[in-house]
């Protein structure tokens, strides 16, 4: 397969992203302080000033203006979230007991999943008893979405709606795409994008629990725009607990690799 690279978000340094598979980089975003061989999204082109409101997508931003230069067209590149991290199969259960760490199930870049799409996605929610479009207005307000959909290009406003009228969404603005598919879809995520938090920003939107609303917004945009324009595949991810995460731990082991740490793993939502 051609070249695969993953970038880690996080607005903290933890250790253990150190200690993950080589083709995955950490990426530290805001103004925190990371160490000398971590890229940080406050150097280059960025819009690390809004990080808290567009939070892992100002990540994004940076990868697509940072990033993509000598990459090839067929090159896979994508993100993960520093305690949210691939798994190489798509599971529809948790595993209640495994004798493997959670390492050695992590996303192999061998896996055939490459050779089967341009894209891959988080395997989808199930709203049981709603639509996306009802749990945004439910949990974030009223006419929000509705007024942000007609800042889309007329001709993507129909097929935004289309979807948001389903109950499956694949969530977190995670992804693994195709750097040609990555640049599309950067252009089009985008423009889109500020129109909308500038929206946000004049109607008083952006505060509380809504504060990220730009990086909700483009949750949302993200798993549309990649079932509605690549050949699509999911996989399930797994969700670092706070052990795995405890600076004092990874100064002594790597506890992502301890065996029985598959256990419970993946992450599996079903509202």
């Amino acid at each position: 397969m051609n070249k695969l690279e993953i970038y880690s978000t996080t607005g903290e340094y933890f250790n253990v992203l150190d200690k993950l598979p080589s083709y995955i980089t950490p990426l530290g975003l805001g103004n925190n302080i990371y160490p000398e061989h971590w890229l940080v999204e406050k150097k280059g082109e960025n819009i690390c000033k809004y990080n808290k409101n567009y939070r892992e997508v100002s990540g994004i931003y940076w990868i697509w203006k940072n990033r993509l230069n000598n990459k090839n067209d067929n090159d896979w590149i994508g993100n993960c979230g520093y305690r949210k991290l691939w798994l190489n199969n798509l599971y529809l259960n948790k595993q209640k007991f495994s004798f493997n760490s959670l390492y050695s199930k992590l996303l192999d870049p061998s896996n055939k999943i490459f050779d089967e799409c341009n894209a891959i996605q988080v395997q989808p929610t199930t709203l049981k008893n709603e639509t996306i479009f009802e749990q945004f207005e439910k949990v974030h307000k009223k006419n929000i979405l509705k007024n942000c959909i007609n800042f889309l290009p007329s001709d993507e406003r129909e097929n935004f709606t289309n979807y948001l009228h389903g109950n499956k969404i694949s969530l977190l603005n995670m992804f693994i795409t195709k750097t040609f598919l990555f640049k599309k879809y950067c252009e089009n995520l985008f423009p889109w994008l500020e129109k909308c938090f500038s929206y946000c920003v004049e109607n008083n939107h952006c505060n509380g629990y809504n504060t990220a609303l730009p990086a909700v917004l483009a949750e949302r945009y993200t798993s549309y725009w990649f079932s509605h324009n690549s050949n699509t595949k999911y996989l399930s991810y797994a969700r670092l607990g706070s052990f795995m995460l405890s600076k004092n731990v990874n100064k002594i082991i790597n506890p992502v690799k301890i065996p029985f740490t598959f256990r419970m793993y993946p992450t599996i939502h079903d509202y």
